[in-house]
């Protein structure tokens, strides 16, 4: 934005092309808007989009210039002469989806959309004559309230909450409002969130029943890594340095809707936060696996010829006809392979909490979990996982006990050193007892 000037305008995608986006009031100081096609595709470089947004924004002030009164109706299908007193919700909603979406995740969009869908509905039910000027904290209190009532979990609640939140800022700041409506709403709490996790003997189950099935090696990579499902899926043969003995994520795999509203895999470099972007050590019980994979789909290839999809080629994740695996069939599948089995129920992405448990029981810091797993920072990683951190717990215990006294296993200091003395050569005793066993209830996966 431009604060400095008598207008606004931001860069937007619609139908796939690049537009500009004014925002400004006419002469009776009415709120106007005006887009403006670039002639640029959605995919294009920031150098050519900096240089038409300048051209177009030098010639939208030649226009104020030679007339005080903004032109407003400029022909483009996308332009929304509404005022903000009575712009429909709907309306508002939609632009601010287009207004974000080159600056947000695919998956967030989908979130976001799905949200404000949910949201339009009950305001269409209970609110149907509300416009954005009208719009107060209280129907998206009520709302929420709804949600919950139906059993939505606290941090599902706070997930509704920021994304409202998120467009009535993009009104305040575009001064389509004055004032958010949300600002006497308190942050709904959210409950902390106990993960569910496989021990070890569940784990080494859990690969049994897998054995033979088109999502073993993933399961496999879940287990040993933490690696989020759209991680996997994102994993090409050339993120792999069998040399190097290395695995890189570097691509993740999203499935959504294209341009006619037909399912379709979309596969994307830009990753959660720069930290997910990693390179782990290569374990080799998934070198063994990949190895196999790989040859495996050297003989499906040849064996289909022409039949043998190549959309997805050179990625790990594809079934024996060259297809790639979509999320939702990891979701489904892994689901169905546990409840057959009679396995304690826990989605898959569950997998990277027992993979971070293990690490957690065998002494790993949780700094080098944090790294491992490619939290954004470190207090994810420690709200998640500190109440698994039962050695640290132990050692706490035995160290105060030994300072302030009450350690059993330690002796008076008068009768340690006739101890000493009748006993020259016998090594010191520190006092400390062995780590309590019980920390290894849930112990080390082998190879992690």
């Amino acid at each position: 934005m431009k604060a400095s000037l008598p207008y606004k305008y931001i860069t937007a995608v619609k139908s796939g092309k690049q537009y500009v986006v004014f925002d400004f009031k006419d002469s009776e100081g009415k709120r106007k808007r005006k887009w403006v096609s670039t002639g640029l595709p959605e995919k294009c470089t920031k150098k050519a989009l900096s240089e038409a947004v300048e051209k177009i924004v030098t010639e939208f002030e030649e226009e104020r210039a030679k007339s005080k009164v903004a032109i407003l109706n400029s022909g483009n299908a996308g332009d929304d002469n509404d005022t903000a007193s009575n712009q429909e919700l709907s309306a508002f909603f939609s632009e601010w989806l287009t207004a974000i979406k080159p600056n947000v995740a695919r998956t967030t969009l989908q979130c976001y959309k799905r949200i404000m869908e949910r949201f339009l509905k009950y305001l269409n039910e209970k609110y149907p004559s509300i416009t954005l000027d009208r719009m107060t904290y209280v129907p998206i209190q009520a709302f929420l309230n709804y949600k919950m009532d139906q059993g939505l979990k606290g941090s599902s609640i706070k997930q509704y909450y920021l994304a409202i939140h998120s467009a009535f800022a993009w009104a305040v700041k575009m001064e389509l409002v004055e004032q958010h409506p949300m600002d006497k709403m308190v942050v709904p709490r959210a409950e902390r969130h106990e993960a569910v996790f496989y021990n070890e003997d569940e784990l080494n189950e859990l690969f049994e029943v897998f054995k033979g099935h088109k999502l073993e090696l993933i399961v496999h990579i879940a287990a040993y890594y933490g690696l989020r499902r759209c991680e996997i899926l994102g994993l090409k043969w050339d993120s792999i340095d069998f040399k190097k003995k290395t695995i890189s994520i570097e691509r993740k795999v999203v499935s959504d809707y294209d341009e006619n509203g037909d399912p379709k895999l979309f596969v994307e470099t830009r990753l959660k936060t720069n930290s997910t972007r990693r390179t782990l050590p290569l374990i080799p019980h998934i070198e063994e696996m990949l190895l196999e994979k790989r040859k495996m789909d050297k003989h499906y290839k040849k064996l289909g010829g022409k039949e043998y999809s190549t959309e997805f080629d050179g990625f790990v994740c594809v079934d024996p006809f060259g297809k790639l695996i979509s999320p939702n069939t990891v979701t489904h599948d892994f689901h169905e392979v546990i409840k057959k089995h009679d396995m304690k129920m826990l989605r898959f992405h569950d997998l990277r909490h027992s993979c971070a448990s293990l690490l957690l029981a065998n002494d790993i810091p949780m700094k080098a979990i944090q790294e491992w797993l490619g939290h954004a920072t470190f207090n994810i990683t420690a709200n998640l996982y500190s109440h698994l951190e039962y050695n640290a717990k132990v050692a706490s215990a035995e160290t105060i006990a030994r300072v302030l006294g009450g350690d059993k296993n330690e002796k008076p200091a008068d009768e340690e050193k006739k101890s000493e003395g009748s006993e020259p050569d016998a090594p010191k005793k520190r006092g400390r007892k062995k780590k309590n066993e019980t920390a290894q209830d849930t112990s080390q996966l082998t190879a992690v």
